[in-house]
């Protein structure tokens, strides 16, 4: 049977983190004027960090045989905890702004601690909902830059199927990462009617052609080949077949040219000759959903609604603002 004595272990590791005892590498954290530089040692950086392992591949020792990184993208106070963790692999998030924690989860995903992204993100589902539905914006923005904070974009994926008017009418969603925008469009319970999924997919795709006619009637062929090759990834996960007849005359005739031509036909065809057998991919219906509204009591005063994410920060001087929410947007 093992014996095992961590916690000396970690004890000795974090003395030896305070004292920077036969240090070879120094670490510049934050921006001018508030720049602080830390003693550190390569051989546990790398072991515990495969970001700073390739990172201290690439720079040569200088004059005093000292290696330096500089990190002005991290503050100092989360860089102190994260090596903290580091070495002596501890850390505490209970009495640390939710803000700071979740900048501790950014830049544990750039150096790659697995361990400690997990942890971050249960911490937050179980603890922080409140605060990650209040800056919503920036808490998608950060999920989905990679798949690491897979837990995170789950939560932000029953946001956006419960609310998708958070995403689709706010100002930035002409400028949405193509993956977002995917990542939206697979959900099966997305809340939304079909021809307007397909209007606001047709004008983001619009949106990344800036040298496009104002005027689709005015459009060469290609100009909707330009179009085209922009939603390659969004166009297979629009459900055709499930948008009204007035929709598919309305919103999607005047750019059928992006869609497949057999597909085309097979549209025209289920409502010329409904029960007539068609070759194209059929994807089914999205989940209908009850509505989840979020509640806010401002002053005794009830906000039954909130569609906007201008709506993630609300402030106002002199009064204490008190959420409560009617439901939990994520189940």
């Amino acid at each position: 049977m093992t014996t095992k004595f961590f916690e000396k272990l970690s004890i000795n590791l974090n003395e030896l983190l305070k004292t920077s005892e036969e240090y070879n590498v120094i670490i510049e954290v934050g921006q001018a004027p508030n720049i602080q530089a830390f003693k550190l040692h390569s051989i546990i950086l790398s072991f515990r960090s495969l970001y700073f392992k390739d990172k201290l591949r690439t720079i040569t020792y200088n004059n005093n045989n000292l290696k330096i990184i500089k990190q002005a993208n991290i503050s100092i106070e989360v860089f102190e905890i994260i090596i903290k963790y580091i070495y002596d692999g501890t850390i505490s998030l209970e009495n640390i702004n939710t803000s700071v924690v979740f900048e501790i989860l950014i830049a544990s995903n750039e150096f790659g601690l697995e361990e400690l992204i997990n942890h971050i993100q249960l911490f937050l589902l179980e603890n922080n909902t409140s605060w990650l539905r209040l800056n919503f914006p920036r808490v998608y923005q950060a999920s989905f830059k990679d798949d690491n904070l897979k837990a995170l974009q789950q939560f932000c994926a029953n946001i956006f199927a419960k609310h998708p008017n958070i995403i689709f009418g706010s100002d930035e969603f002409l400028t949405l990462p193509e993956n977002v925008l995917v990542f939206i469009l697979k959900l099966d319970n997305l809340q939304m009617n079909e021809g307007k999924i397909w209007d606001y997919t047709i004008k983001w795709g619009i949106a990344q052609n800036p040298s496009l006619p104002p005027n689709s009637n005015h459009w060469s062929d290609e100009h909707f080949l330009a179009l085209k090759n922009s939603l390659q990834n969004c166009l297979p996960l629009i459900r055709y077949f499930q948008i009204s007849g007035e929709d598919i005359v309305e919103k999607v005739q005047p750019y059928h040219k992006i869609l497949e031509p057999t597909l085309w036909t097979d549209i025209m065809l289920k409502f010329m000759a409904p029960n007539k057998a068609i070759t194209s991919c059929v994807l089914p219906p999205r989940i209908n959903l009850s509505t989840t509204l979020l509640s806010w009591d401002i002053d005794n005063t009830d906000i039954s609604e909130i569609e906007s994410n201008n709506a993630t920060e609300l402030t106002n001087s002199g009064n204490a603002y008190r959420i409560q929410f009617v439901e939990k947007l994520i189940v």
